[in-house]
């Protein structure tokens, strides 16, 4: 197991309406000829209404390339995932000296060296601190960034271990491509780091008795599934372009959600002695409006059992690998599971994949 002392989101400062963004992004966005009415069809039923951007609106319209965006990614990129960071060591009574791990997720840009290189260089991290990018994830590497750090905590349990996970989403947005995809996801995704710290099972005491102190219930990590589905791998994902990541949406994601999800869920929950009746909270991926509720009806959940992930989604977007663990800290801090309790984070991406995470209040 690894004992979770500390999640905390960050999101950029420009903040605005949905109906202000689908405004800005239809001069970059449309073609000549496409209607501007189903643009704003497809934001106004995304289940958004504010989201938050790297930069003011005005900026998008003047980046005219790859390169321009890229450089834009790295930029915003590295003081988001360094502010994730410091706040999550911060809530976890740790010193940048304290990480020897750093595991970061992104599928929003590139960066060589990678951004957890830079965030290190900019926080302070020790030059031994280990270092695992994950790139091309995507929705799914919030989870599976939890996972792995799980794995390998409970190898090295005298280690403290950060997860950080950067996504520009609005940095993707294709100028002058009317595709429907296109269209969806410049209306659906937004941007947002966040940051988990963790630590092994022999400090696992500290991290509780920290928690006590905050009145705050952190949870444990006991176990995590992975799931990759077979010729599916254009049902989700990026083509990498001239003009950089084309985004591909597949209007089959909930149909496999529907068809797969609860056999893998309780297959999973088989192992570890439990089944779906035992898990008292859910942490959700908002993949958009069709898959949450694909999700409900899968795992026969009420809205009300997943209403975090709706509320996150309508306040700041889906922000890729970013939103389920800006949800789990909204969970953490609006609805303390019960000591004890069994919770199940998950999440869906590119593959098309799964990823399934077992924590306990």
């Amino acid at each position: 197991m690894m004992q979770i002392t500390a999640v905390r989101g960050a999101l950029p400062e420009h903040r605005f309406p949905q109906a202000l963004v689908t405004a800005a992004f239809a001069d970059v966005i449309l073609d000549h000829g496409v209607e501007r009415s189903l643009l704003e069809r497809l934001h106004g039923t995304a289940g958004v209404s504010f989201r938050h951007l790297a930069y003011p609106l005005h900026r998008y319209a003047e980046l005219s390339d790859f390169g321009e965006s890229n450089d834009a990614f790295i930029e915003a990129g590295v003081d988001l995932g360094a502010r994730a960071v410091v706040d999550a060591l911060k809530a976890a009574d740790l010193t940048p000296h304290d990480v020897d791990l750093i595991i970061s997720t992104t599928v929003t840009g590139i960066a060589v060296p990678s951004l957890d290189a830079r965030v290190a260089a900019r926080i302070g991290l020790r030059p031994d601190v280990k270092r695992v990018p994950i790139m091309g994830l995507g929705c799914v590497a919030g989870a599976a960034g939890l996972a792995r750090l799980h794995d390998y905590l409970v190898g090295h349990p005298d280690e403290v271990g950060v997860l950080m996970s950067v996504e520009l989403c609005s940095l993707t947005v294709q100028r002058q491509d009317s595709s429907v995809a296109n269209l969806v996801a410049s209306g659906l995704f937004g941007d947002g780091a966040a940051a988990v710290v963790a630590v092994g099972r022999n400090r696992a005491t500290d991290g509780a008795d920290e928690a006590t102190r905050q009145g705050t219930r952190l949870p444990l990590v006991l176990a995590s599934q992975s799931r990759l589905y077979p010729d599916t791998e254009r049902a989700l994902g990026y083509d990498v372009v001239a003009t950089g990541f084309k985004i591909v949406l597949g209007a089959e994601v909930p149909h496999l959600v529907r068809t797969f999800l609860k056999a893998d869920v309780e297959e999973f929950l088989d192992g570890q002695g439990l089944r779906l009746d035992d898990i008292e909270w859910w942490v959700c991926h908002p993949g958009g409006p069709k898959v949450i509720m694909a999700i409900q009806t899968a795992l026969g959940l009420d809205r009300d059992d997943v209403a975090l992930t709706w509320d996150s989604l309508d306040r700041v977007g889906n922000l890729s690998s970013a939103s389920v663990l800006h949800i789990l800290e909204d969970i953490l801090r609006e609805r303390p599971p019960r000591p004890g309790s069994f919770g199940l984070a998950m999440a869906m991406g590119p593959g098309f994949c799964v990823e399934l995470v077992l924590l306990q209040g």
